[in-house]
C-alpha cells in the first residue's frame, strides 16, 4: 500500500504548523545562540527538538538550561544513542516531530527572525512537500554580498538539477506526510559516504514529490566547513558524487556544488586560518584519531 501524501494545510485559509529539528554533537558552544534565534521568530515554533547524540560535553544540560529558561518556548530533548551519526539522529527528531512541516537545521544554524512565517507562507500553497532556502555566513567577511551569491547559486543549481533538485540540511523543511512516506526508503548510510540531506531529496524524487526553493527562508550559519584540513574537506564535498552514484545517477550537472566548493576553499581556507578560526567539530568530515597525551 503507498501512503498518500497531503498538503501542509488543512484548509484554505489555515497555515500549516512548523517543528524545528536540531541534531546535535558536543554542540554546547553553539546550541544556545541557535535555540535563542528559534525562540525570537516573528511567529512561534511548534515544537523546537533538539536531538543528542551521544554528547560527551555539556550540550544537554544546555539544552535543558535553555528549556527551563524559556518554559513556553517548546523546546524538547530527545536523546539518540543507539547510533553515531547524523542520519539516525535526524530520523529520531523528524519521527519525534508533530507538526505538519518539520523544520531541520544544524546546531550552529542561527535562522532569520520571519523563519517560520515564511515557511507557513511557502507551505500553505501546496505546490511542493519540501524546500530549502539560502544562507548567510555570519563569520565570513561581506556578508550580505554572500548571500547574494549564494541565492543566485542555488537558484542556477535548481534549474540544473532537473528531477532532482537538492535539499540542504543547514536550512530545509518538509511536510510531515512526505517524510512518513519515504522514511523508510531512505539509506542508513551506516558507512558514512553520503550526504543525508541528498538521499533524502533523491527519494522523494524517486517518488514523484517535487522539491522547491525558497529564498525568503534564510538562515545564517558558520562556515567552519572551511576550517577543515585539505583531506577531510575535499572527502566532505566528494559526497556529492558518492550520494548520487550509490541510486546509480550520474548527471554531471548535479555535481556543480563540488566545482564551487572545490574553488572557493583554498583562498577561504587560508583566510580564516589568519583570522585564526576555531573548528568546532561536526559530522561529515574524516574521522580524526584521539590526541596522544605528551610524555
Amino acid at each position: 500500500m503507498t501512503d498518500t501524501v497531503v498538503p501542509a494545510t488543512a484548509g484554505p485559509t489555515t497555515l500549516p504548523t512548523v517543528s524545528l529539528v536540531i541534531p546535535a554533537y558536543n554542540e554546547e558552544e553553539s546550541i544556545g545562540k541557535c535555540l535563542v534565534a528559534a525562540i525570537e521568530q516573528t511567529v512561534p515554533f511548534h515544537e523546537i527538538i533538539v536531538v543528542d547524540n551521544k554528547s560527551t560535553d555539556n550540550t544537554r544540560a544546555a539544552v535543558e538550561a535553555m528549556a527551563t529558561a524559556f518554559p513556553d518556548a517548546g523546546i524538547r530533548l530527545v536523546t539518540q544513542d543507539a547510533e553515531q551519526g547524523i542520519t539516525p539522529t535526524r530520523n529520531a527528531g523528524f519521527n519525534a516531530a508533530t507538526g505538519d512541516v518539520i523544520g531541520r537545521i544544524d546546531a550552529d544554524t542561527a535562522l532569520f527572525p520571519n523563519w517560520v512565517e515564511q515557511v507557513q507562507r511557502a507551505f500553505a500553497s501546496g505546490d511542493f512537500v519540501a524546500a530549502s532556502g539560502p544562507v548567510e555566513y555570519y563569520d565570513m567577511p561581506l556578508r550580505r554580498l554572500g548571500h547574494k551569491a549564494d541565492d543566485g547559486f542555488r537558484k542556477i543549481q535548481v534549474k540544473l538539477a532537473g528531477d532532482y533538485v537538492f535539499l540542504f540540511g543547514t536550512n530545509m523543511a518538509i511536510t510531515r506526510s512526505a517524510w512518513i512516506a519515504v522514511r523508510d526508503d531512505t539509506c542508513a548510510d551506516r558507512e558514512d559516504l553520503m550526504h543525508e540531506d541528498l538521499d533524502l531529496a533523491v527519494h522523494l524524487a524517486l517518488r514523484g514529490l517535487k522539491i522547491g526553493y525558497v529564498s525568503a527562508m534564510v538562515v545564517g550559519m558558520s562556515a567552519r566547513r572551511l576550517d577543515s584540513a585539505p583531506k577531510d574537506y575535499f572527502y566532505y564535498v566528494e559526497r556529492f558524487r558518492r550520494t548520487y552514484e550509490a541510486h546509480g545517477i550520474r548527471d554531471i550537472r548535479l555535481l556543480a556544488p563540488m566545482a564551487v566548493f572545490l574553488g572557493i576553499y583554498p583562498a577561504l581556507h587560508l583566510e580564516r586560518q589568519l583570522r585564526e578560526h576555531r573548528t568546532a567539530r561536526q559530522w561529515g568530515g574524516v574521522p580524526k584519531a584521539a590526541a596522544t597525551p605528551e610524555s
